[in-house]
């Protein structure tokens, strides 16, 4: 292996050598792609070449490319380790040395590597088992793994320590076709001699309740849960011995956890949890042999991030002790979030302490109607004998209150803490500005992704669904990428979407599909189209393209079909469209009944996803059906102006959506472009500057405004406090982005729909536009290759700020006014460049990678000049 040189030689440094979208152990391809970053004070600086070393063997030179670079040594074997380093040259001749090494391993790529069986403990719905199997270990190693995953949710023991720090393993997959298999390095807790490794069992979301009308869906993937686990010893040689696999062999005994739900909260008695049960010394008479079941799925090494405990909430406030015996508690937390609490208690045997978790308040007192029929209540019943700590394990809540029932003595607010769980992404993106109302919005969407992104993106924490809606993630993804580093979550969901998918009825409305409905739709089966674009555009990813083309193409050409197939126009009639979702005019028992026509955004959905596929299929060098995706797209375009576009240019529906969308994608005569704008600003302004769009139409239309000159009328409308608005619910005491911009009415009431979520992102993907256009931080090139700094200052702001950490490195843009000038300012990361475009000027210029200010004169100042 080449000596190591220190970094204080160099003027270039590789800092953050990554592989794919995760983290670089138990890795579930052979040949992982390679990502790294560099970081030199010299200005401009570009990649000219790069070396690769694998195990002290160094690759030919790969060119400029950093980003998910092809792994360029031999394809890795199951469990086959690998040290990577890297090194750079940069076009001006300079070089730096060696990166850190990254220690990669594999985890079991085939199913022959598994000799584990599914076994199997015969409890009931929403009841709990543990399973235990004692083991020697004779021989000494080079570490110990333990491969392992369950139908149903588990959290592994061994020797009396949990294994991990995963929450919820392993997650909710398209359990028909696939289960992901957690990998974990348990070489400290193995020792030589007697061992036992242990397993908690509930249904999670294999057996439990799912659906929107949850109690008609128990048990959606099967009757029986199941564990399957293989310890794995590494040997010196490289080889591995399985020192232990689940097997007939196996014990079991019911949980002390008595009930189980995602939806409904968890049972716990302490006083029925077996001391030790999971170390050697204890006795397992009495226990119950497994039954080892057949079962075909497939396992699959994890894509992304599992989820993690990620933070710790503090009671921010105790709004109501009850009685005097303080034993009844309402507590605040000051943030609507996801997780569940852990409580620190010290009281009588047998005392049960019940915490039941909502969102609102109404009138001061606890509101559960946003959670339909899910109980969300934790119950934990105290063993007694000194102080205890517990938090439930199989279950999660969306929640910013708690009541507290039975707290034995006084409560000190420091012993109930929220811990907030989801699947453990990076976070990457971040918006200022001087004006509160808006940051705090800003840090309302990021809270609402944090809780949705959950192992799938769903559509809401806390009532009775938490489905992965394929319309909220579809219009919400741009800014999920910009904010948390998802593709690897995502690229996992799009594995689940494409093995859902039919080819008669297409994307299902939800994936994992646990729903009876089919019939694909226009928006919401177009995230199979939108979604990996999306993923390319943010983070680089061509791969993923190449590996959901199948999906995208099944999709356009069925909807293609739907519409009228190979002759005369494309146009959708018949197909159901849930349309311009929750638009604030539709009554509130028919959110689809919106101000646009529901076949109108249909149809501009087919123009805009017939377009993606002809960028697509070029970009991928499939050239015929780029050909052909094209002339469909120009067919479905024309339909669409045929269809919805007036004699004197105005649009069938004169509703805000229908304008946004017309000119956000691409639908118009170039000549009436400025028409639609125009009529689109008097909408707006009609309304007050308040909003009057659903899903569909919130996302494009501050884009649509600003790209025809209305930047004042966008910037009105994001600062517009008056309902409906964004900062309407900010200032109705939101922390999250809600279902419906009424959720909260003016005099304090809840909005009486059963369907009223006050965790729901898809109103917040707006701030992709605060991202790209109020800062002015874009990509111009996919992954950021090549920025796009175009700050659009306007009414009503001083400053804004965004910064992204892109896979080349931090990006920033910035701007502030200063008397009548403006000065930008911008961080170009190294081996970028960006493409400027000043506030005032419609001519735009490149510059290299470094610090970058410029002074301009304010254009709002030279309006009111001329006037």
């Amino acid at each position: 292996m080449s000596s190591p040189v220190t970094d204080a030689t160099y003027e270039v440094r590789v800092l953050d050598v990554r592989i794919e979208h995760r983290d670089p152990f138990g890795i579930g391809t052979s040949r992982p792609r390679l990502t790294w970053r560099t970081d030199t004070y010299i200005d401009g600086w570009r990649q000219a070449a790069a070396d690769i070393e694998i195990d002290g063997a160094v690759s030919s030179r790969i060119g400029p490319g950093c980003v998910l670079v092809d792994w360029p040594g031999a394809p890795l074997r199951s469990r086959q380790r690998a040290t990577v380093r890297v090194r750079v040259t940069g076009t001006d001749g300079s070089h730096s040395g060696w990166s850190a090494p990254l220690e990669v391993e594999a985890a079991l790529l085939t199913p022959a590597d598994w000799r584990a069986e599914w076994v199997s403990p015969a409890v009931s719905m929403e009841q709990t088992a543990l399973l235990r199997c004692d083991f020697d270990t004779p021989i000494a190693g080079d570490g110990a793994r333990l491969h392992i995953s369950s139908l149903g949710v588990f959290e592994a023991e061994l020797n009396g320590s949990v294994v991990g720090d995963h929450v919820l393993d392993p997650g909710w997959t398209s359990y028909r076709s696939r289960v992901v298999a957690e990998t974990f390095d348990v070489t400290d807790l193995l020792r030589r001699g007697r061992n036992t490794l242990g397993i908690r069992l509930a249904d999670g979301w294999f057996r439990g309740r799912l659906g929107a009308d949850a109690a008609a869906h128990p048990a959606h993937y099967g009757d029986r849960i199941a564990a399957i686990a293989q310890l794995d010893v590494v040997t010196d040689d490289g080889g591995a011995s399985t020192v232990c696999r689940t097997d007939a062999r196996w014990r079991w005994i019911h949980g002390a956890t008595t009930r189980a739900s995602i939806y409904d909260g968890e049972d716990h008695d302490a006083r029925a949890e077996p001391a030790g049960w999971s170390r050697p010394e204890f006795d397992d008479t009495g226990w119950f042999d497994v039954d080892v079941i057949e079962h075909d799925v497939v396992l699959v090494p994890r894509l992304g991030p599992p989820v993690r405990r990620t933070e710790e909430v503090e009671v921010a406030e105790v709004l109501d002790s009850g009685p005097s015996d303080g034993s009844r508690l309402l507590v605040d937390f000051g943030q609507n979030l996801v997780g569940r609490l852990r409580l620190d208690v010290d009281g009588p045997r047998g005392t049960t302490i019940e915490l039941r978790h909502v969102e609102v308040l109404e009138s001061g007192v606890p509101n559960a109607a946003s959670l339909r029929s899910a109980e969300a209540t934790d119950r934990y019943t105290l063993r007694g004998g000194g102080p205890e700590r517990w938090e439930p394990r199989f279950t999660f809540h969306g929640f910013r209150y708690a009541t507290v029932d039975g707290w034995p003595g006084r409560f000190d607010p420091g012993d109930l803490r929220a811990e907030v769980c989801h699947s453990d992404m990076t976070r990457t993106g971040w918006f200022s500005c001087d004006d509160p109302l808006l940051e705090r919005f800003h840090e309302n969407v990021v809270w609402g992704m944090r809780g949705n992104f959950l192992s799938v993106p769903t559509d809401c924490p806390q009532r009775d669904e938490r489905l992965g809606w394929t319309g909220d993630i579809a219009v919400f993804v741009p800014t999920a990428c910009f904010l948390f580093d998802c593709a690897g979550m995502l690229r996992s969901w799009l594995t689940d979407l494409a093995l859902e998918q039919r080819d008669d009825i297409g994307v299902p409305w939800v994936v994992p599909n646990v729903l009876d409905q089919w019939i694909g739709c226009s928006v919401w089966g177009d995230a199979a189209v939108t979604v990996p674009w999306t993923i390319y555009d943010r983070f680089g990813d061509a791969g993923v393209l190449e590996d959901q083309y199948d999906s995208m193409s099944r999709w356009a050409d069925l909807i293609v079909g739907w519409a009228g197939g190979d002759d005369g126009d494309l146009h959708l009639e018949w197909v159901f469209q849930f349309g311009d979702w929750l638009d604030p005019t539709a009554p509130g028992d028919d959110p689809s009944a919106g101000a646009t026509d529901k076949h109108l955004v249909g149809n501009a959905a087919l123009c805009r996803t017939l377009d993606l596929m002809r960028r697509i299929a070029a970009l991928l060098g499939r050239d015929g059906d780029a050909e052909r995706y094209a002339q469909l797209h120009e067919r479905a375009r024309s339909s669409f102006v045929r269809s919805y576009l007036t004699a004197d240019g105005l649009l069938t529906s004169d509703a805000q959506t229908a304008y946004a969308i017309a000119i956000a994608w691409d639908l118009l005569p170039d000549d009436l472009r400025t028409v639609a704008g125009t009529r689109l600003a008097e909408l707006v302004r009609s309304a007050g500057h308040r909003i009057g769009t659903g899903f569909v139409g919130t996302p494009l239309v501050c884009d649509a405004l600003c790209d025809t000159g209305h930047v004042a009328d966008a910037y009105s409308l994001i600062l517009q406090t008056e309902a409906p608005s964004w900062l309407g619910t900010v200032g109705r005491g939101a922390t999250t982005v809600w279902e419906r911009w009424d959720a909260i009415r003016a005099d304090g009431s809840l909005h009486p729909a059963a369907m009223t979520s006050f965790n729901h992102y898809a109103f917040g993907a707006v701030a992709d536009w605060l991202h790209r256009s109020v800062a002015g931080l874009a990509p111009d090139q996919p992954g950021y290759r090549r920025l796009r700094v175009r700050p659009l200052p306007g009414p009503g702001l001083d400053r804004a700020a965004a910064q992204h950490d892109t896979p080349y490195g931090r990006a920033e843009v910035g701007w502030e006014r200063n008397g009548g000038h403006i000065r930008v300012s911008a961080v170009v990361p190294p081996n970028t460049t960006a493409r400027v475009e000043l506030p005032g000027s419609t001519t735009s210029f490149d510059v290299g990678a470094g610090r970058h200010h410029w002074d301009v004169q304010d254009p709002s100042r030279a309006v009111e000049a001329q006037r």
